[in-house]
């Protein structure tokens, strides 16, 4: 352990910064979402004419306002919360009394950090709970049961311990004992785990949450491997996961990488698309694979793991730093929860960059579908019955676009969608894009 404190003050620069900046982005956030309400609109766009009605489209306008209020509510009461632990001196109360324990500091930090989530997860459950069983609910989404529910929470709750605590207490081990480099041996290490999970988590972990079945034999499956076929993509196995366990929401995604990786569809897709859509549906997601966006995205993520673990080596062992949350000792595992906290608003600028970033690459894979199956109408159909199905906003304010969507509203994509179609593909441009036969 690192020496006591001798001086606590009231305030620093520390503490003002953080308090600052989770200020500043919590009036940002509300600001953002007050657009958001003030641009909905009650005139339908004319690309939704034949598949929204006026009753649904009105629903999923309320289902925005109630989510935004509900968020407004939650949001006030984690910040109320955090603020309340931290000036009533929370974060030292519960270091003294684990200290007290003399487990040293590795068992210490893991108590600690765990003591801190599960404190944070109990508190607010009641909010998950009302979303899950009330907001949900009451706009036809919900399948939760309470089993599932309870079971999803004990199981998440594990594999926190199993798998999170041993990464924890890794890198705890290195910020004591490795010196000055010990934020290089942590990136190493994390960066590891991180492409090791690409591997197990599609095999091992995602299948105690949900049952994958293979897609089963007829014309769905036999346009898909078509469409493979003739675009070159080594299409081992389709997925079909049972989403309708929990909500009535539909999606597909890619996962894994090599021999591990999956193109999956919820069982919720598959009941409301036909098979052109689907098929579709599908050629994005290979797309998102033919662009490499999978692997940029986890090479950012890499790179901003080393930058983050680098500051860290900086704050860790901040005598400051403690003394803004009126801890009596520094410790490793306390520095690691408040920087953070410091650290929060360079994620939150990080993640409006990933945002826009992700953007991109769908526009991109929009166009890779449309390009390679060219059919585009089912392409526009599929995202429109998404949209009603999902009762999404279709007219969200620019700056809580910018802010927090990582697909492009539905309009841009729709309309960006008609201007490939419209386009003529010289033959080189065929070859690039891999195709045998055009489809």
């Amino acid at each position: 352990m690192l020496p006591r404190i001798s001086y606590i003050p009231l305030m620093n620069i520390y503490a003002v910064i953080i308090l600052g900046t989770l200020l500043l982005t919590t009036a940002m956030e509300v600001w953002a979402e007050l657009r958001n309400l003030r641009a909905l609109s009650p005139e339908l766009p004319e690309e939704f004419h034949g598949v929204y009605d006026e009753k649904e489209y009105a629903r999923s306008q309320e289902y925005t306002r109630v989510r935004t209020r509900f968020g407004f509510v939650s949001g006030a009461f984690d910040l109320v919360l955090m603020l309340g632990f931290w000036f009533a001196g929370g974060f030292n109360w519960l270091d003294l009394q684990l200290r007290a324990l003399e487990l040293g500091p590795i068992w210490t930090g893991l108590l600690y950090i765990g003591a801190l989530t599960a404190g944070m997860s109990m508190v607010t459950l009641p909010f998950s709970v009302y979303s899950t069983f009330v907001i949900e609910e009451r706009f036809g989404f919900n399948r939760t049961t309470v089993k599932t529910f309870v079971l999803d929470m004990l199981k998440g709750a594990l594999l926190g311990v199993l798998i999170g605590g041993p990464v924890l207490a890794l890198v705890l081990w290195l910020f004591l004992t490795a010196g000055t480099i010990a934020w290089l041996y942590a990136w190493i290490a994390v960066t590891l785990f991180m492409i090791v999970m690409q591997y197990v988590a599609p095999t091992w972990i995602m299948p105690l949450f949900n049952k994958f079945t293979p897609l089963a034999d007829g014309p769905l499956r036999e346009e898909i491997l078509r469409y493979a076929d003739a675009v070159r993509f080594p299409l081992r196995d389709i997925f079909v996961m049972d989403g309708s366990k929990r909500s009535a929401r539909s999606n597909a995604f890619f996962t894994g990488f090599g021999k591990n990786k999956r193109i999956v569809l919820y069982d919720t897709l598959i009941e409301k698309h036909g098979v052109e859509e689907l098929t579709a549906v599908l050629a994005h997601e290979i797309g998102h694979y033919r662009k490499r966006h999978i692997i940029i995205g986890l090479l950012i993520s890499v790179i901003e793991t080393g930058v983050m673990f680098f500051l860290l080596s900086l704050f860790i062992s901040q005598e400051a730093l403690a003394a803004a949350f009126f801890m009596e000792h520094v410790s490793v595992y306390a520095g690691l929860v408040f920087f953070g906290m410091l650290y929060s608003p360079v994620s939150f600028l990080l993640s409006i960059g990933m945002n826009a970033l992700s953007r991109r690459h769908e526009f991109e894979a929009d166009r890779y579908a449309v390009l390679t199956y060219r059919k585009p109408g089912a392409m526009s159909t599929a995202l429109k019955t998404l949209s009603v199905s999902n009762l999404s906003n279709v007219t969200p304010d620019p700056v809580y676009v910018f802010l927090h969507y990582s697909h492009p509203p539905m309009l841009e994509r729709l309309r960006h969608i008609e201007r490939i179609a419209a386009e003529k593909i010289p033959r080189r441009q065929k070859i690039k894009l891999g195709l045998k036969d055009f489809v």
